[in-house]
């Protein structure tokens, strides 16, 4: 089954994009995915691995960024053949497309890049999924011309990803709204609720974050009707190079999607 039409089958619960931020390195990737494979295969959801080679956004000149193309697609391909897990990651330019995509399975638009033409023609001729999180800038209706970028490029298979909104200085808040009104648009729509705790530059040369709150936003977006959710994970987060005070758990995510399937269960019961 594709899989941009998992929202749609028959199935248990949400399905989930989860993963470390950055790639650090071989061995926490690999970790970290196994982990998730096995979570996945309990839980009986569909799960998408999530991690990026290069984090083209980060708050400071001297944040770490990621190993790269050349060696992040090698980690992430052996991440694929060892758990046959899909992948989703993220890309900058549309140069960058066709060469991702010869690894991964979704083509991830940063959010501050969402409305950039070029760069969603590029995801879309690829023929991958291309999951669009919505910037932090735009209204949930904004989104509906993102997604029309990617459909006359000959690309239905189109996500949105809620990540808040800003909301004065250092701070986002998700309204919820936005969940049923991009989905409007006939595109599932997934729940970012690590990204959308993060405080942005709020330690001055890093984003600041509220873990805490991560399954507030998470129970709340899928009972408001979220088709997905995305979290990010790390083995041990307050060590992690990239998003760590906002980052979940690797121990948590288990019972945390427990309560994500139970509530969607209720929903579609």
């Amino acid at each position: 089954m594709a899989i941009c039409e998992l929202y749609r089958a028959s199935r248990s619960g949400p399905f989930v994009l989860a993963g470390p931020c950055v790639i650090e390195n071989r061995e926490i990737t690999l970790e970290t995915a196994r982990v998730l494979a096995g979570v996945a295969d309990r839980l009986g959801l569909p799960l998408v691995f999530k991690s990026s080679f290069d984090k083209a956004n980060r708050t400071a000149v001297t944040s770490f960024r990621g190993p790269g193309m050349d060696e992040g697609l090698a980690i992430l391909a052996e991440v694929k053949r060892e758990t046959g897990l899909p992948i989703v990651t993220d890309i900058h330019s549309p140069e960058q497309a066709a060469r991702v995509a010869e690894v991964a399975d979704v083509l991830q638009i940063p959010a501050f890049l969402c409305r950039q033409t070029d760069l969603l023609v590029a995801a879309a001729q690829t023929g991958r999924i291309v999951n669009i999180k919505k910037g932090q800038f735009l209204a949930p209706w904004d989104m509906k011309n993102a997604v029309e970028k990617v459909r006359a490029s000959g690309n239905e298979q189109v996500w949105l990803t809620e990540r808040g909104s800003t909301y004065g200085y250092n701070n986002l808040v998700v309204d919820m709204r936005s969940i049923p009104e991009m989905r409007k648009f006939d595109v599932p729509v997934i729940m970012d609720a690590t990204h959308s705790v993060q405080l942005p530059g709020g330690l001055g040369g890093a984003s600041g974050g509220q873990r805490e709150y991560v399954p507030v936003l998470a129970c709340a977006a899928v009972a408001a009707g979220a088709d997905g959710v995305f979290l990010e994970t790390h083995p041990d987060p307050d060590a992690a190079l990239c998003d760590g005070p906002n980052s979940l758990p690797l121990d948590k995510i288990e019972s945390l999607l427990v309560r994500l399937k139970a509530i969607w269960e209720l929903n579609n019961g």
